[in-house]
């Protein structure tokens, strides 16, 4: 528990650094690439920043002592995991997204790596076996899943702020400029769009899957399930959906507790994952490009979803647990939706 609030203090920080455009990049990329080595000088603080969260910069030898206190295993994976996010942050500073390679790129600097932390103190607490934190793609999937996620559902939001996510090599096949998506003129152009989007980020689920099906403690379980199925109920609502382009698509919350209270056990999850992609399934319009695509990787999941499939099932835990179980797990889904939101403005940075 302490390792993983460290850690999230660990990387607000970064984040407040990256956030804040009174920074000039001259300051602010050697900040960036230099900061894990901050956690291990005790009077390193910076009290110049002027973004919301500066207290977690202004009182930094708080954190950067209760990290100096951890097991230098977990002092280990954070601060690797920090150097990286830092380097990667200052390479997306100064470039867009373009290629679809590099957006697996980013959004692996700014959640996957979130995910192969995690993962690595899972491990090293014991309450995981080693492999949890050994399989870097299935952790690093994890971030991709719920990131993508969110920068597929937040189109609108991030072009009325000035941020571009979508990755050009998508996108420039429906339209001149990202922001054409948005006219109503372009709106059937923008779908198929958002659809091609949604299929790459289903190409995870696999993934998704076999890692949950990997972990036996059930507080981690829950931490690491709950994002996932509300992100999977998120991309069933935004698939061929015109409103992505018009407003925020969200889901119910009455969905996200039914989804929180249901996703104790792996054959709990794959039911989940199956109804979801089955929803999608049916909205799959012929004349789609993706339609082939779409529909391939469908049949993936649902082969891995089937009752009875690979995978080994759990116990279910008494109410009174799991509902301790799921307020970490709430805190978790915020603590990525409110990373992938603070990062998601390093590119913006470098466009300013």
């Amino acid at each position: 528990r302490h390792a993983v609030c460290i850690f999230y203090l660990v990387l607000r920080a970064l984040d407040t650094i990256e956030d804040d455009m009174t920074i000039s990049l001259d300051v602010k990329v050697p900040m960036l690439h230099e900061f894990h080595s901050y956690l291990y000088q005790p009077e390193w603080k910076y009290m110049e920043s002027k973004e919301k969260d500066r207290q977690v910069l202004e009182d930094f030898p708080t954190i950067s002592m209760e990290f100096r206190n951890l097991s230098k295993v977990y002092q280990d994976v954070i601060s690797d995991i920090c150097h990286k996010m830092g380097v990667g942050m200052a390479e997306f500073l100064e470039k867009k997204v373009d290629s679809q390679h590099e957006w697996d790129k980013y959004c692996h600097y700014v959640a996957g790596l979130v995910g192969i932390g995690l993962s690595r103190l899972f491990s090293a607490s014991e309450l995981e076996d080693p492999v949890v934190g050994q399989d870097t793609e299935l952790a690093n999937s994890m971030g991709l899943f719920l990131q993508k996620t969110n920068i597929i559902r937040d189109y609108l939001e991030d072009q009325l702020e000035g941020r571009e996510f979508w990755p050009r090599e998508v996108w420039s096949r429906y339209a001149k400029k990202l922001s054409d998506l948005a006219k109503p003129e372009n709106i059937d152009m923008a779908v198929q769009c958002l659809n091609e989007l949604i299929t790459n980020a289903l190409h995870h689920v696999p993934d998704v899957l076999t890692y949950l099906s990997r972990l036996k403690n059930q507080s981690v379980f829950n931490f690491c399930a709950i994002p996932q199925v509300m992100a999977i109920a998120t991309l069933a609502a935004c698939y061929n959906n015109k409103q992505v382009f018009r407003g925020v698509v969200k889901i119910r919350k009455g969905q996200a507790v039914t989804l929180m209270m249901d996703a104790t056990n792996i054959q709990a999850v794959k039911a989940i994952m199956y109804q979801y992609v089955e929803e999608i399934y049916q909205k799959i319009p012929s004349t789609d490009p993706s339609s082939n695509k779409t529909q391939q990787i469908i049949a993936s999941i649902r082969a891995m979803s089937l009752p009875g499939g690979p995978m080994v099932s759990r116990h279910h835990y008494s109410p009174i647990y799991l509902s301790c179980a799921m307020l970490l797990a709430a805190l978790s889904w915020q603590y990525l939706s409110t990373i992938s939101k603070a990062t998601e403005e390093y590119v913006q940075a470098g466009e300013n």
